[in-house]
């Protein structure tokens, strides 16, 4: 009888997990919300996604094709296992100092293809969006494995606009974000955000990109008005996209769904789909400010190379420094100060221009509290970097240098293989891993798009891939118009932080005439809190800064925080950002500009703590600011407030505003 009832109960197991994989498995969200399925269709592997029974993504298939077969056809579940996940970790430096991982997972494991072999695909959901990834693991019929094409696809079901920059034609990322619908666009890289609804933003994006290319997508019509979006890798030059060996892993695909626009910027679902620090000992990353020789390079004024107005020079250093001293900044870049900026010059990433003495720059910024960031540029040729930079970097560490900015400025790596491909992520793997040898902090240029590694390896601190103020300098099309800022945050800042490099001051010396910043002063302020990075450079020459008031508010402004809130944004028209201090003392700033067009914009204070008074000092338009006639008009007024209080805002055309909020 016992082994009777024992065999009936494992049959009764055994039939129960047939009929859950025979049968479409579904996922939900942790607060019930979203709800994930997935199945098999004739053979072929696909998922759909809902919010409260509305469709976000209708059946999207998954798979590879790979050099010797593929993983797509003839496909079968084979075991299917589930868990889920609870807990908050804390951040190094960041957006929010704590972050709740929630999620409920599913580990499908299916069988098929051509020759026939296993692949998992894990689902992960939060209660704002979706993640998933392939494994591929070590098996006989798979010996080495080149992915031609990934397979995975999200079909929207309608064509609804999206922003986004098109990977044909765009270098570095850096682009202006349109606003079209989404069967009008080419191949996009992601982030690619969607208004599928007044009620529902989604960002298609991707998590953890360790060994793998860059994910770009393309749509295609899908009948029924529906368009769906096929992943494009990046390719090795000789057209394989993913080269892995035995066993491969690939980066979580992911889907933040959101109510607002603002919650997309909130969303820390890409962090928590990355691993968890790998060090120990993180004392020696530190957040700041940092001022630098670029803006008056960029304006003409001074050159990278040596010559009668070579910028990078021992005596500048010394006045940049004496003034990061001053004021409160805790690093002063030097780009420029290296051989290999002259025509026919050997790159040396050691050695510094005659006018550069490195060492007493040293000395003098360490006397002073202040910090050298160092400046690599490779133009493109990162075997050359890998082949000095232990040397390089163990000199850096000597001499105190904790940031390097990377450049690779080039249509290819070494002439060879796009930033953007696996190549590219294994070479600036190998520059964070040595920087971290010697603790040294990287600001990446001309970098793959951020996907989050910076939880994992937190000296990855920020990186531009953007289109940045640079352009307000010398870009021939008048600089980056009034949209662009307000398009950002939205956009290119879901993937990470990027060194846009905000607070231009003074806007004449024009090197193309009508190109300038298109915004208010005001605005320019608004950019140091909106636009995130944890190496926050105030970009304009050390002489537009000086005596200014509205320095007093970058003086103050934190780079890293507690807790980070979206009050109102629409993506390319306006945002408001409000952030808590990770100091403990409780002060709050806030950043708010607009588009083109002059609004009026109420922002509660509800956040802050209720029963305690603070002082808001405002730096805002003044009355007759405008972004073309009077760019300048600034005005300065101090309020109290209490967690009860609305302030309200009137912005100029392409305008903003700077809060700094203290405690009494």
């Amino acid at each position: 009888m016992t082994n009777f009832l024992r065999a009936a109960m494992l049959c009764g197991t055994l039939c129960v997990g047939y009929a859950s994989m025979a049968a479409p498995l579904t996922l939900t969200s942790p607060d019930g919300h979203l709800v994930l399925t997935t199945d098999v269709d004739n053979g072929r592997v696909y998922y759909t996604l809902s919010r409260d029974n509305t469709p976000v993504l209708a059946k999207s298939h998954l798979g590879f094709a790979l050099a010797t077969g593929d993983l797509s056809r003839d496909m079968k579940i084979i075991d299917a296992r589930r868990d889920s996940h609870d807990d908050t970790w804390t951040t190094v430096w960041g957006e929010d100092e704590f972050i709740r991982n929630h999620y409920n997972e599913l580990v499908v494991t299916f069988k098929g293809g051509t020759p026939r072999a296993t692949m998992m695909v894990t689902f992960r959901l939060f209660d704002d969006g979706l993640g998933f990834r392939y494994d591929i693991p070590t098996q006989r019929a798979l010996p080495a494995i080149t992915v031609i094409d990934e397979l995975t696809e999200f079909t929207l079901p309608k064509d609804v606009p999206a922003w986004s920059i098109p990977t044909n034609r765009t270098i570095y990322y850096e682009n202006l974000y349109s606003r079209d619908l989404i069967s009008a666009k080419d191949t996009v890289h992601t982030p690619l955000t969607i208004e599928a609804a007044p009620d529902m933003h989604l960002a298609i994006h991707q998590a953890a990109l360790v060994d793998y290319a860059d994910l770009n997508l393309t749509p295609r019509a899908a009948g029924n008005g529906a368009v769906t979006l096929l992943a494009a890798l990046t390719p090795w030059q000789d057209g394989a996209k993913v080269k892995a060996g035995a066993g491969m892993r690939s980066p979580w695909r992911t889907v933040i769904v959101g109510r607002t626009a603002g919650d997309l910027v909130t969303s820390r679902l890409m962090l928590n789909l990355n691993e968890p620090c790998a060090w120990d000992d993180t004392s020696w990353i530190e957040p700041g400010r940092y001022i630098g020789i670029w803006w008056s390079i960029h304006k003409k004024k001074n050159t990278w190379e040596q010559g009668p107005t070579h910028g990078a020079t021992t005596q500048n250093m010394k006045r940049y420094i004496d003034f990061a001293a001053r004021h409160g900044f805790g690093g002063v870049l030097a780009e420029g100060w290296n051989y290999g900026w002259g025509q026919g010059e050997e790159i040396s990433f050691t050695k510094p221009y005659p006018d550069y003495d490195i060492e007493e720059i040293a000395r003098y910024a360490r006397e002073k509290g202040v910090t050298i960031v160092g400046h690599t540029e490779t133009w493109g040729r990162s075997r050359l970097l890998e082949q000095q930079m232990e040397e390089a970097f163990a000199l850096y560490e000597r001499l105190g240098i904790k940031v390097v900015k990377t450049g690779y400025v080039g249509a290819k790596l070494n002439g060879e293989e796009l930033q953007h491909s696996q190549f590219g992520a294994r070479h600036y793997r190998k520059v964070l891993e040595c920087a971290a040898r010697h603790h040294i902090m990287i600001d990446n240029h001309e970098p793959m798009m951020p996907t989050g590694l910076q939880r994992t390896m937190p000296n990855l601190m920020t990186q531009e891939g953007v289109r940045g103020q640079e352009y307000n300098a010398w870009s021939r099309d008048g600089g980056n118009p009034p949209s662009h800022t307000a398009t950002l945050p939205f956009t290119r800042g879901l993937a990470g932080p990027m060194d846009f490099t905000p607070a231009i001051f003074n806007y004449g010396d024009e090197v193309v005439p009508g190109t300038r910043p298109q915004s208010t002063i005001a605005k320019q302020l608004a950019e140091f809190v909106v636009l995130y990075s944890p190496l926050q450079m105030a970009a304009d020459a050390i002489e537009n800064y000086e005596n200014h008031p509205a320095l007093s508010f970058i003086e103050s402004c934190p780079t890293t925080w507690r807790k980070t809130l979206v009050p109102n944004g629409e993506v390319g028209k306006f945002i408001t950002v409000a952030r808590e201090a990770r100091d403990g003392s409780g002060s709050w700033f806030i950043g708010s500009h607009t588009d083109a067009t002059a609004r009026t914009l109420e922002v509660p204070l509800s956040f802050l703590e209720p029963g305690k008074k603070y002082v808001a000092m405002i730096y805002e338009d003044g009355p007759d600011a405008d972004y073309q006639s009077n760019p300048m008009s600034m005005a300065i007024r101090q309020v109290e407030v209490t967690s009860s209080s609305t302030l309200t805002l009137r912005l100029a055309r392409s305008g903003g505003a700077a809060i700094r909020i203290t405690a009494r």
